[in-house]
């Protein structure tokens, strides 16, 4: 820094505003001391930058990848998500974290943490960690979650109303005059659990209607597809499916192609997300929209929120139904 103070012919500590993005320097002199820096070669080691401020300037990511099939993610849901959340922390100029190895346990959450390196965490998807992640609150940790939405809890969430979500499903399957429902998903999962039991009460309020349900071992493609295929119901086939994912219904509908069980002719299905896929899926798929364009940029504002101090409430977000071909 001293040789490009001397080559810029300016003070070391205007070299240091300037390569801090300091707005108290002009844009002449800025100018200046960065084409000084390039002649000399100099560039900001972010490392050690990071330890000299009170920040480490960086949030982890930390993806569900439990809930898939060796770990591999291939829902487009979470990439529609975590692209929201990339965006509105490269607004301010803040690192993107990618869930590092290590936060399966609370104590992995705080080292990092306590290490400084991260600020604080976004965590995609509740799965089945829902004890731990209120654990991980508890023990100080910024944490803000996309998932169910619960009136108490010890931590910050964003999602939609995953029970009324539910509602609608049964809503429309009723309008339809279906009578078989089917609900595919593993009710161990936070989200998963209020969608079936949206759905059940409104199967409730129609003695007509058998509700059944198809678990699935995780939400890759090949294990919804498999259990789809292997699927078998005293009553027959369902003449209506609420699928906990649109990857899912795709799963199913595939699944019930091979046995002749076509949609929307035999059965009708609502699928949840509406990722981009599927108002081009063939049938265009019915599902209840999340709006992933907004819920990136809010759970980055309401982790720095937290970061400043303040106390952040959770919020659901609207939840609408889709209506399309199937």
């Amino acid at each position: 820094m001293e040789d490009v103070a001397r080559a810029a012919n300016v003070s070391k500590p205007t070299v240091s505003r300037v390569l801090a993005n300091s707005p108290l320097v002009n844009s002449e002199t800025r100018e200046r001391v960065l084409e000084a820096a390039r002649a000399q070669g100099y560039a900001v080691n972010r490392n050690a930058q990071k330890l000299r401020q009170e920040r480490a300037n960086t949030v982890a990511v930390v993806l569900d990848f439990g809930s898939h099939r060796h770990g591999a993610i291939g829902d487009p849901f979470i990439f529609e998500l975590l692209a929201g959340v990339s965006e509105a922390l490269s607004v301010r100029e803040i690192d993107l974290l990618l869930s590092p190895t290590g936060l399966d346990s609370v104590e992995g959450f705080v080292d990092l943490y306590r290490a400084r390196g991260a600020d604080g965490f976004i965590v995609l998807g509740q799965g089945t960690r829902e004890q731990m992640l209120r654990d991980v609150a508890r023990a100080g940790v910024p944490i803000v979650v996309w998932g169910a939405v619960h009136a108490a809890s010890d931590y910050c969430a964003i999602g939609t109303d995953n029970f009324l979500g539910g509602e609608l499903a049964g809503e429309r399957f009723l309008k339809l005059g279906r009578t078989r429902w089917l609900f595919v998903g593993d009710t161990a999962h936070e989200e998963l659990l209020l969608r079936y039991q949206g759905l059940a009460a409104v199967a409730k309020s129609n003695s007509a209607v058998q509700l059944d349900q198809l678990p699935v071992e995780s939400f890759a493609f090949a294990s919804v597809q498999a259990a789809a295929e292997r699927y078998n119901c005293k009553a027959g086939l369902p003449d209506a499916v609420f699928a906990f994912s649109d990857t899912a219904a795709m799963a199913v509908i595939g699944a019930f192609a091979r046995r002749g069980h076509q949609t929307p002719r035999d059965y009708s299905l609502v699928g949840y997300n509406d990722i981009p896929p599927a108002a081009h899926f063939t049938p265009a798929l019915t599902t209840i929209q999340q709006p992933t364009g907004i819920a990136g940029a809010m759970m980055v504002e309401k982790l720095m929120q937290l970061l400043d101090g303040r106390r952040p409430k959770s919020a659901m977000l609207p939840t609408h139904l889709v209506e399309r071909e199937t």
